[in-house]
C-alpha cells in the first residue's frame, strides 16, 4: 500500500491519501509560525490504523520542516512517540532558549 502525503496549508494540516485515491485517510494538524511548526493533532481513520499512515504523515512533515529550516514543537503524543523511536529527527525539536523564569 502506497501512501501519498501532501501539505494542505489552507486547512493547516498534512493529509494522507492512498495512492490513486482522493479520500483523506489521515491527517496531522499544525500551527505554523515563521521559524516554528507545532504539530498538535494526528488522526488516522479506524479502517486504516496500523498500516503506517501515521508514520508516513510524521516522516513527510518532519522532512518538510527540516527542508524549510523550521524547528518542531511536537505537542501531539503520536509525534513525540515517533520522534523518540527515530532519534535522527530529534535535532528538529524546539529548544526553549529563554532565560526568563518565574
Amino acid at each position: 500500500m502506497t501512501v501519498k502525503v501532501t501539505d494542505a496549508p489552507e486547512a493547516r494540516r498534512y493529509e494522507a491519501r492512498l495512492a490513486g485515491g482522493s479520500e483523506v485517510v489521515g491527517f496531522a494538524e499544525y500551527i505554523r509560525a515563521p521559524d516554528l511548526i507545532a504539530f498538535v493533532h494526528t488522526e488516522v481513520g479506524p479502517a486504516h490504523e496500523g498500516k503506517g499512515i501515521g508514520s508516513a504523515l510524521v516522516r513527510v512533515s518532519l522532512d518538510a520542516a527540516r527542508e524549510s529550516g523550521l524547528s518542531v514543537l511536537a505537542t501531539c503524543p503520536f509525534y513525540l512517540a515517533w520522534i523518540s523511536r527515530h532519534p535522527e529527527y530529534a535535532d528538529l525539536l524546539y529548544q526553549n532558549r529563554s532565560r526568563v523564569s518565574d
